[in-house]
């Protein structure tokens, strides 16, 4: 039948936006003797793009109850590694987590459009909260961040639905990484808020006060103060507290920018909010100044010894001859 659609439906078709052609993903886990193979097996399900996770745990959850009977499946209920010999051997568990497709940075690059980013997809991501004493969530200096990534037998789109789970990769993030995802998850919005056509006041204002309020819990300037008030000790350290010190220049400049683009579309009745969030971005950049101004000096020594004495016949040239 899609073949037969003459052009202009197909143009109504892209006009009514891709996001009704493709889907949401999520990680399905299956735990428990009495899913016979597939005990410890993972797929990853597509599913219509408005799915939310508590629909699809639902409806899981019942289609496996129905078999299996009335109080023998449970779901997990957070993305943590399952621990079986915590189980009880006469239940079935599903783990259930919503992910998103993964794409390398060299990949972007070539995936540049929204269908691009939505066809042959068969690396799949979750990220995981934990500190070292077991809780999800912690001050700042103990959040770190498991992301999973997982690999499917197929590309989706598929024939089918969901798809076997053949690789599993766990990268580890520090505190100070995190911190740094953080800020330049902001550094993102804030410039996508202030870059967008047609512009969109109240998601440029929503953008602006939660990188500028002074209410923000864990806000920047908290995560500066914890990450660049002193120079670490471990010198595996140094290149991360560098990129995090040119986030915050890079946030920075955009807050600003954001500023002078929310006043340009404000109206009389705005001015008195334009002049707080000013006030605040001025408070802000001043308590930033002397943390993210402070330069490792290790990072910035010369690494090979510069001879003043410049002998063009002594010395060796790697200088290409055109004949």
């Amino acid at each position: 039948l899609s073949l037969s659609l003459p052009p202009l439906s197909w143009v109504s078709l892209q006009s009514s936006g891709w996001e009704r052609m493709f889907g949401t993903y999520f990680r399905v886990g299956f735990y428990g003797c009495r899913f016979g193979d597939l005990d410890e097996q993972e797929f990853v399900y597509k599913e219509p793009s408005i799915t939310k996770l508590a629909e699809i745990s639902h409806r899981l959850e019942e289609f496996y109850s129905e078999r299996f009977g009335d109080d023998t499946v449970e779901i997990v209920k957070d993305s943590n590694p399952v621990d079986k010999t915590k189980l009880d051997p006469n239940k079935a568990y599903l783990q259930i987590t919503y992910v998103e497709p993964f794409f390398d940075t060299y990949e972007l690059k070539e995936r540049i459009t929204y269908f691009d980013k939505n066809y042959n997809l068969r690396a799949f991501m979750y990220c995981t909260p934990f500190t070292l004493d077991g809780r999800a969530h912690g001050e700042l200096h103990e959040q770190y961040k498991r992301k999973s990534i997982l690999t499917t037998s197929h590309a989706f789109p598929y024939i089918k639905t969901r798809i076997n789970v053949v690789h599993k990769e766990e990268i580890i993030s520090m505190p100070i990484e995190v911190a740094i995802e953080d800020m330049q998850k902001k550094t993102q919005e804030l410039a996508f808020a202030t870059h967008q056509e047609p512009s969109d006041p109240k998601m440029l204002q929503m953008v602006l006060q939660g990188s500028v309020g002074t209410t923000v819990n864990q806000g920047p300037l908290e995560v500066a103060q914890v990450f660049l008030s002193e120079i670490p000790n471990d010198p595996k350290l140094y290149r991360h507290h560098n990129k995090l010190r040119l986030c915050f220049k890079d946030f920075t400049k955009r807050c600003e920018d954001a500023l002078r683009k929310n006043k340009s579309l404000i109206g009389p009745d705005q001015k008195e909010y334009q002049r707080e969030l000013e006030r605040n971005y001025h408070r802000l950049k001043e308590s930033l100044q002397p943390l993210i101004n402070r330069k490792i000096p290790q990072l910035y020594k010369p690494v090979l010894q510069v001879n003043s004495h410049r002998d063009s016949f002594s010395r060796l040239s790697l200088r290409k001859l055109e004949i």
